[in-house]
């Protein structure tokens, strides 16, 4: 069952109770203890948090809620990765320490640097998913969830960062203008995945709080973590090849470190668990590849690029190997004339 840390309802009970609703009655309808409302160290089913957040839009007749309670939230709500965060030399530093280490935080989710979907020079994608294939996150928690990670990034830039335009996985709830006005930038709706469009030059940003002495602690303590999240390797390194491949070709080496394993030790546990690196990295790249090529318009050469292949040809093979058919023709068949 994925979960979340119950810090990602910070704000939630002054949200409801300032619109005259009833927290506690919405958690329990929604099968989520109301006491994890008042703490941000609880496991809750992710589920429950998404399904309380859209009750209380309907009920409350603010389909702005996410958004609402994304304003009550910062970077502390991250926890001890919110230490080793803040403490990051530089913007880009403070992503890839995210990235690597938010399953302390939500297990099922996930950030990444990705070229730019608009191929803008100068422009990157930072891209807000779930580890599970095929899953949409509903309205309110991808606006939440969004929504922090903007406020996260204006805070850790000391204000405006350049935002170009917000990428939402769903149709708008509220006026266009609600989500405009609170991200400060264009916003696009029902696209392939939640995203953020920035300026590539923000990552070499400086931060000002850097401390190195807490930043190791934080590091230490998160990095102790790892082992004790799931039983199962088979759906962590899932997670860390799908963070990796745009960015750069997924080596077992990379992953392992990312896992705080060794090599070996991850090779023998997902032997164990009846599959090896080289059967989940090639089934990421199928599933990548598919999303890709079926909800969006990039550029075949793009798309390679995109699922960790070195040129178009390759992904040709690979298609027919998967499909027994071409990129072109499963795109074609995917959005028929």
């Amino acid at each position: 069952m994925p979960v979340i840390r119950s810090a990602g309802l910070r704000g939630f009970r002054e949200v409801v109770g300032e619109l005259g609703g009833d927290a506690d009655d919405l958690a329990r309808r929604a099968r989520l203890d109301p006491a994890a409302l008042d703490t941000d160290e609880d496991l809750v089913d992710d589920v429950a948090v998404a399904t309380v957040l859209e009750l209380a839009a309907a009920d409350l007749a603010r389909p702005d809620l996410g958004l609402m309670v994304a304003e009550r939230q910062d970077l502390s709500v991250l926890g001890a990765l919110a230490l080793a965060v803040e403490s990051s030399e530089t913007v880009a530093d403070a992503v890839a320490c995210t990235s690597r280490y938010l399953f302390v935080h939500a297990p099922a989710m996930r950030i990444s640097v990705v070229p730019d979907p608009e191929g803008v020079a100068g422009v990157d994608g930072l891209r807000y998913d779930l580890t599970e294939p095929g899953i949409v996150p509903l309205p309110q928690g991808a606006t939440l969830s969004l929504g922090t990670l903007h406020r996260i990034i204006r805070s850790l830039a000391g204000g405006s960062y350049g935002l170009r335009s917000v990428d939402l996985p769903h149709p708008p709830v509220a006026p266009r203008s609600t989500y405009e006005d609170f991200f400060g930038a264009r916003v696009r709706f029902d696209r392939p995945v939640g995203l953020l469009r920035l300026p590539s030059s923000l990552g070499s940003l400086r931060l000002a709080g850097r401390d190195e002495t807490v930043r190791r602690v934080a590091l230490d303590y998160l990095a102790r973590q790892v082992p004790a999240r799931s039983d199962l390797v088979t759906p962590r390194v899932r997670g860390a090849v799908q963070q990796l491949l745009a960015t750069t070709v997924p080596e077992v080496g990379t992953v392992a470190r990312l896992l705080d394993v060794h090599p070996r030790t991850l090779q023998r546990r997902l032997a164990d668990e009846d599959t090896s690196f080289t059967a989940v990295l090639d089934d990421v790249r199928r599933h990548e590849a598919h999303r890709y090529l079926t909800t969006t318009d990039l550029p075949l050469a793009q798309v390679a690029r995109l699922v960790g292949v070195a040129e178009q040809a390759v992904l040709t093979r690979l298609a027919r190997r998967w499909w027994g058919s071409t990129p072109g023709a499963l795109r074609r068949e995917a959005h028929p004339r």
